[in-house]
């Protein structure tokens, strides 16, 4: 697989809490000459990111995040206030209180509400495995593919695990056809890129991945 094979699927991603717009100006530039799927950055920098590159960035942002429990009306609102300023895929983080209360079609509710608030835009879903037993990941996919969102998505990168291939795999075995799959959290090496793609992820989402990859060139 080549290098920009690999950077196409990439949401270079910056979303430490101290990030300076600085940081933020040098991952967009950096997104825009290796051509990677997207920036993902907090929703505080969409507009300024928009004013400032325009079309020539696809901008992702993340709801709820890191832990997930805002309410879903905030959570609405999110999305639908990242997408008036710019943003094209949003990545929402699930209330995982109620996937351990088994409010299962609650958890589903949600993401339907937020799918249908984000239009055509691009909806991805945090399940944060980590936290989550295999009979829970496997409801998750249920609830990601009745709810009709684009993604499902492996970890916010800031909880206790990141993404494994395990989980790729129970993902493949129960999502629906139409929802694609995103690793994130401790994506660090060319092997491990070119693993969890070969198992079908359509994005991983990695601050280190677009260094990485110049430096081996």
């Amino acid at each position: 697989m080549t290098k920009q094979e690999i950077l196409s699927h990439i949401d270079h991603t910056q979303l430490k809490a101290f990030a300076t717009w600085e940081n933020i100006k040098q991952l967009c530039e950096e997104a825009i000459q290796n051509q990677t799927a997207s920036v993902c950055i907090p929703p505080s920098y969409i507009q300024r990111i928009h004013d400032t590159y325009g079309d020539q960035i696809n901008i992702c942002t993340v709801i709820g995040f890191p832990l997930g429990y805002s309410t879903t009306e905030v959570k609405v609102f999110e999305v639908k206030d990242a997408i008036s300023r710019g943003c094209n895929e949003v990545d929402m983080v699930i209330n995982i209180g109620d996937v351990k209360n088994g409010e299962f079609a609650k958890v589903e509710e949600e993401i339907r509400a937020l799918k249908e608030a984000a239009g055509d835009h691009i909806l991805k879903v945090i399940v944060e495995t980590c936290y989550l037993t295999e009979d829970e990941k496997i409801k998750l996919c249920q609830c990601v593919t009745n709810a009709g969102a684009d993604y499902i998505k492996t970890s916010t990168g800031f909880g206790t695990g990141g993404a494994t291939i395990e989980d790729i795999i129970l993902f493949s075995e129960h999502i629906g056809p139409k929802v694609k799959m995103k690793a994130a959290g401790g994506v660090k090496t060319r092997e491990d890129l070119e693993m969890f793609l070969a198992k079908g992820c359509e994005r991983i989402g990695t601050s280190s991945a677009v260094q990485m990859l110049q430096e081996e060139a």
